[in-house]
């Protein structure tokens, strides 16, 4: 069988990719892979209904194996992976991130780190094939217990980073109806900010619907409207951060990596002056950085390879335009609550607002189109679609770049086209899409 383990995990709609059987089969892998070792597996997942039943999968699975479950219960991808770290074992998150409700995922971390492609191939192996694991006795199962003190622990982590730098700060913020509903609010009032809460009464089936890091609209107009400072937007399991400037305005990911990435600069904590971006990220970026006496590298989309790059080249900051940002010398992921303070302590030491610092980063016109597509890894075979992008990419020239690729998580190909013509672009990248709609499907 093909590949189940995407650029995230697996994911998919629950009930079709995602089933308790997959989860079963899963947490037996996992279970058997790590649990002859002595190690025990965390467990945590987003609020999306679907995440009790897999987790309940899982359990059965992991515990059948003989290893110990440790159930972190709703928790943020970001908290799950820092206790994975501090433990430097195993652990499974049952998310689909930024997709929608009916979607869920799993995904294997060890140590803090998503699995290797070695330890994917073991544990696709053994749902293929699960023979060589042996059924065992009742005194050989494993036992389930609720963890006690990882997010504590995580909390902590994040208020001595963050130190007084939200002391009086007006903040708004996000939490998607989804994991940063039982972290965020308390802990941002804690820091000493005044916090206005949206979008934190999750009930299973509202995760990301209408709002969060895909649809900060809600929050930019209650930035704007109440006077606040600034407005952080999470995803369905904070990994990823969108922020509002005082003026209403989106500051993506590009523009939070550009903030920090200079502050770091000024204070000579971007190490080696390195800042790893991936091909989606602006033109513009690249450019201030460069200016201001940084280096850039850029990657495949997907923050495995972003991660793979800073750690060869001893980078401490990359991410990607969705927001999905690493600090290395914090975490060993991308972490929306942690990127949320760092970006508010480049405020602070550059005693700006956010709508000041956000200038500084310049923006080419770019667009991007998410086109649904099922045969989205066949685009290059397809002869029409081909050479509509090489036709394309001839027109362009050295004004811009095109830029063509499946979706890692979802049935769709991304086309972004980038250029100093905001018209240009705009046609070509709504022609490029019409065209894959009509061929890829």
């Amino acid at each position: 069988m093909g590949s189940r383990f995407g650029t995230d995990g697996i994911r998919g709609a629950v009930g079709a990719e995602i089933t308790v059987e997959l989860a079963l089969a899963l947490g037996r892998a996992v279970g058997y892979r790590f649990g002859e070792a002595g190690e025990s597996v965390l467990l945590g997942r987003d609020t999306r209904r679907s995440g009790e039943m897999l987790t309940a999968a899982l359990t059965a699975g992991i515990t059948a194996a003989g290893a110990d479950v440790i159930d972190l219960g709703v928790v943020t991808t970001p908290c799950l992976v820092h206790a994975s770290s501090q433990a430097a074992g195993p652990a499974v998150m049952v998310s689909a991130s930024h997709n929608p409700s009916p979607d869920n995922g799993l995904k294997v971390v060890v140590g803090g780190r998503k699995v290797d492609d070695g330890v994917e191939q073991d544990l696709e192996r053994l749902l293929d094939d699960a023979s060589e694991i042996p059924a065992l006795p009742n005194a050989a199962l494993g036992r389930t217990r609720p963890d006690r003190g990882s997010i504590a622990a995580y909390e902590r982590h994040l208020v001595e980073i963050a130190g007084d730098a939200f002391r009086g700060l007006r903040l708004g913020i996000d939490c998607a109806n989804g994991s940063a509903s039982v972290i965020a609010p308390d802990l941002f009032r804690s820091l000493g900010a005044e916090v206005t809460v949206l979008f934190a009464a999750p009930d299973g089936t509202n995760i990301n619907e209408g709002c969060g890091s895909t649809h900060p609209e809600r929050l930019a107009e209650t930035v704007l409207a109440a006077g606040l400072d600034i407005g952080l937007a999470f995803d369905g399991d904070a990994d990823r951060l969108i922020a509002v400037d005082g003026r209403g305005q989106l500051v993506d990911g590009d523009s939070v990596m550009g903030i920090c990435a200079l502050a770091r600069l000024a204070d000579g904590t971007l190490r080696n002056n390195l800042l790893v971006v991936t091909v989606m990220t602006n033109g513009g970026l690249e450019r201030v950085v460069r200016q201001q006496g940084g280096r850039v590298v850029r990657t495949a989309v997907g923050d495995r390879h972003v991660l793979a790059a800073m750690e060869r080249d001893d980078a401490v900051l990359g991410g990607e335009q969705s927001g999905h940002i690493i600090f290395r010398d914090r975490a060993t992921t991308g972490d929306g609550l942690l990127t949320g303070i760092e970006l508010v302590r480049a405020m602070r030491a550059a005693a700006q607002p956010l709508s000041k610092l956000a200038d500084r980063i310049p923006r080419l016109p770019q667009v991007v189109i998410n086109s649904d597509a099922s045969r989205r890894d066949d685009w290059q075979d397809d002869p029409d679609f081909s050479a509509a992008v090489a036709r394309a990419t001839v027109v362009i020239g050295d004004r811009g770049r095109i830029l063509v690729r499946p979706s890692g998580t979802e049935p769709k190909i991304r086309i972004m086209v980038e250029g100093d013509d905001a018209e240009e672009i705009e046609r070509i990248a709504g022609e490029l899409a019409t065209l894959a709609e009509a061929r890829l499907n």
